[in-house]
């Protein structure tokens, strides 16, 4: 029973004996749904909130990676343009994404100040800032030539969001397509399928199949969205989860194939 009807029922029934334990139970019934109500608001006012400093932040500090090298290229551009449409943006997101990449490539742009607002915001959450990394990760790859100095500025945004560089290689792995796409050879497809899944080649099957599901549960796009990530970046979040099995059923056939 609900503690509140409960309370509210013997405190009236002390007072006003059994019309007073009706009386009580109402009044504690409608308490109880309204410390209910105002915490799911409070709870969804939490979220939006994540969900609004999410896309800010992605797309200054976006606008900052692709200026780390001294210039913004096409390719650069086209990939931003390609995330508005990806996310399905209404024309109003759209324009304040757009403001807040040219807000990151502009001088005197503060990167580390920016990564810091989006950790608070994110409450730390460790799948929600690789999801941030994923997609900067991404854009710095747009033009198929990694600048040093942007190489440099995304370890420097990992380091702000308190991700080690062991999950930038595996994110950097996953980019070249985990292990099923791109024009690496066979050994190498395999070395990054272990790098996705964060697991040596000499680990047991049984450490694999831990580490797989994991990393689902940790990325599973309904979990991210329960904690803020927002609802237009799902298609991304559901495309890491099929790189993960990607690279979990590579590993599985080539351990099958040694016998």
């Amino acid at each position: 029973m609900n503690p509140a009807i409960l309370i509210g029922a013997v405190i009236g029934f002390a007072v006003g004996r059994w019309g007073g334990l009706i009386a009580g139970a109402l009044v504690g019934y409608f308490i109880s749904q309204w410390f209910r109500s105002s915490a799911l608001g409070s709870a969804m006012s939490r979220i939006q909130q994540i969900q609004a400093q999410f896309l800010e932040s992605t797309f200054a500090v976006m606008g900052a990676m692709c200026k780390a090298d001294g210039r913004v290229t096409a390719d650069e551009i086209r990939v931003a343009e390609q995330l508005f449409d990806r996310m399905r943006l209404s024309p109003q997101a759209r324009a304040s994404a757009k403001a807040a990449f040219n807000r990151g490539k502009a001088a005197g742009f503060d990167l580390d100040a920016e990564v810091a607002r989006f950790v608070r915001a994110s409450g730390r959450q460790p799948a929600l800032l690789q999801m941030f990394l994923q997609i900067q990760l991404s854009a710095l790859a747009a033009d198929g030539n990694v600048h040093p100095a942007e190489h440099a500025m995304l370890l420097r945004i990992a380091r702000g969001l308190g991700v080690p560089e062991s999950e930038v290689l595996r994110l950097e792995a996953m980019l070249r397509g985990g292990a099923a796409r791109g024009p690496a050879s066979a050994d190498q497809r395999l070395q990054d399928a272990y790098q996705v899944l964060g697991v040596e080649p000499s680990s047991s099957d049984a450490d694999l199949k831990k580490a797989y599901r994991r990393l689902m549960s940790e990325h599973h796009p309904d979990k991210l969205a329960a904690r803020g990530m927002p609802e237009s970046m799902r298609e991304m979040a559901e495309q890491k989860t099929r790189e993960i099995t990607s690279a979990y059923d590579l590993i599985k056939s080539a351990r099958a194939a040694q016998g």
